[in-house]
């Protein structure tokens, strides 16, 4: 289940080169007595500098290309909801972040998952991961006993105009609108699919931290004739076509987004 976690404040920064120059430039300055020295010394900070701005080249290529964060929520001490007698939330939301990043990477999109195995990952570790990856659309995969269907959460921060020093806690309000606009394609491809879907706003500690496109999206029984007539009510959380489906159509989803971001191929 979707819990409230505390927040820390920390900023976040992206690379500064301008920085970089002036701080080289001073680290030289009034040194060179002779002219021959200040050749050298210029040679050697162009040298730096060059070598700063390809790296920064070779970060931005990358972060061209279109690249999925997949959150598979709780892990290692921490269980998550329990589903039935013998399934816990941290490992369905695993076992669904494995299937759906064999989805995506089948149909040619790179996918950076926050855990691979029953470990603990704190929620800033979470986010941090899908920052460094300069994702165009983070899925934090959550799944519950409780309500029917496929509920999609998006943060409750108001928009904001991005700025060159984001809080750490408030750096999705600057992605909230595209956020928004990730969700409401996720909800046609479920909801093509046949899942009835609610959508919501709500405080998301992880997600809130997060710059890019970003979707909580927690899973719950289908509550169909079916259900109602088994007692436990957890048949959908176990039934393996209810997984494929679901999977199915986040990878659908994805990769009509991977389209109107205008990613085509990575």
């Amino acid at each position: 289940m979707l819990r409230r976690i505390a927040r820390r404040v920390r900023t976040w920064r992206p690379t500064d080169l301008t920085g970089a120059r002036q701080s080289i430039s001073t680290l030289f300055a009034g040194r060179a007595g002779r002219r021959g020295a200040v050749s050298v010394l210029s040679l050697a900070v162009a040298a730096i500098v060059f070598g700063l701005q390809s790296a920064a080249q070779d970060r931005n290529a990358a972060g061209a290309r279109f690249v999925v964060v997949l959150d598979a929520a709780h892990g290692g001490d921490d269980g998550g909801a329990l589903l039935s007698n013998s399934l816990t939330e941290k490992a369905y939301t695993l076992a669904l972040s494995v299937k759906l990043r064999s989805l995506l990477m089948a149909r040619g999109i790179p996918v950076v998952t926050t855990r691979e195995s029953d470990v603990t990952v704190n929620p800033d570790r979470r986010a941090e991961i899908a920052n460094r990856a300069n994702a165009q659309a983070c899925l934090s995969l959550h799944a519950s006993e409780s309500g029917s269907g496929v509920h999609l959460f998006v943060s409750s921060l108001a928009p904001a105009q991005g700025t060159r020093f984001m809080p750490w806690n408030t750096a999705q309000s600057a992605w909230v609108l595209r956020s928004l606009s990730l969700a409401g394609v996720v909800n046609s491809a479920l909801s093509h699919a046949g899942m009835s879907v609610i959508l919501g706003r709500t405080a998301l500690p992880v997600i809130d931290s997060m710059a890019c496109p970003a979707v909580a999206i927690e899973l719950a029984p289908e509550r169909g004739a079916k259900a109602q007539e088994d007692a436990q009510g957890t048949d959908g959380l176990d039934d393996p076509g209810y997984q494929a489906r679901v999977a199915e159509a986040l990878a659908a989803a994805l990769v009509e987004w991977r389209q109107e971001m205008g990613g085509g191929q990575p």
